[in-house]
C-alpha cells in the first residue's frame, strides 16, 4: 500500500497520514467506514482513538460509543491493547477513502480513486462477513457485493441484518456514535447469533 499516495491532490494537502487497513489479516470480519477519523489521521490506524473525550460529529468516535467498544463486547479486540494500536483477532478495520479532509466528506471521485486499495485489501483478507459502517459505505458495498437493489439497503433499516451478498456476508451497522442503546444492544445480539452459526458454508468465492 502507498503510504505516500498523491491520487487525490486535494485530500493531499489536508490529511496527515494516509490511512491503509489495519487488523488481523486472516480476519473473517472486515469492518469498512467512509473516510478515516480526525483520530485515524493523526496515528495512521483505522477507527483509532487517543482520547474517547475528544470527539467530531461525523466520527465513530462520538457519543455513546465507539466501534472499539463494540470489537471488545464482541472479543475481536483486546481491551488492554493501546488506543492507537488496538490487539484485533478476526477482525479488520478500513475506510473507503484512506485521507482525510476534516471540513467536508469525500467526493464521489476520490472513493472511486480509493477503490484499488479497498478492492486489494479484500482480496487479500478474503474475509467471509463485510460490515459497512454508515450510509455512504453501505451504498458501495452493498452495490458491489450484492444483488439487492439499493433501494431496498438503508439504514436504519437493516442495521445488524445478515445479507447474502455475492461471496459475502453483509451485516451492516450505523455509525456507532449515532446509535442508540438500543439500537447497538440489537447488532450487538445479531452479530453475536452469527458469529454462533456456521456463518462460513454461506460464503460463495467471486474472482474480482
Amino acid at each position: 500500500m502507498d503510504e505516500d499516495c498523491q491520487n487525490c491532490p486535494a485530500l493531499c494537502e489536508t490529511r496527515t497520514h494516509v490511512v491503509h487497513g489495519y487488523g488481523d489479516v486472516g480476519a473473517d470480519f472486515l469492518f469498512i467506514g467512509e473516510r478515516p477519523s480526525n483520530q485515524a489521521d493523526a496515528v495512521g490506524v483505522p477507527f483509532a482513538h487517543e482520547d474517547e473525550s475528544e470527539t467530531t460529529p461525523d466520527s465513530t468516535e462520538a457519543d455513546g460509543t465507539t466501534l472499539r467498544r463494540l470489537l471488545e463486547r464482541l472479543g475481536l479486540c483486546d481491551a488492554t491493547s493501546p488506543p492507537d494500536r488496538p490487539s484485533l483477532q478476526n477482525a479488520y478495520l478500513t475506510n473507503l477513502t484512506r485521507c482525510r479532509d476534516s471540513d467536508r466528506l469525500p467526493t464521489d471521485e476520490e472513493i472511486a480513486r480509493c477503490e484499488p486499495y479497498l478492492n486489494a485489501e479484500i482480496r487479500m483478507i478474503n474475509p467471509e462477513v463485510l460490515i459497512p459502517i454508515g450510509e455512504r459505505a453501505l451504498e458501495e458495498i452493498g452495490t458491489e457485493y450484492t444483488t439487492t437493489s439499493v433501494d431496498e439497503l438503508s439504514l436504519p433499516d437493516v442495521h445488524g441484518e445478515t445479507i447474502r451478498g455475492r461471496g459475502f456476508a453483509l451485516v451492516p451497522m450505523l455509525d456507532p456514535g449515532t446509535q442508540t442503546d438500543a439500537q447497538t444492544q440489537t447488532w450487538l445480539e445479531q452479530f453475536v447469533e452469527l458469529m454462533a452459526s456456521d456463518y462460513r458454508q454461506t460464503k460463495g468465492r467471486r474472482e474480482r
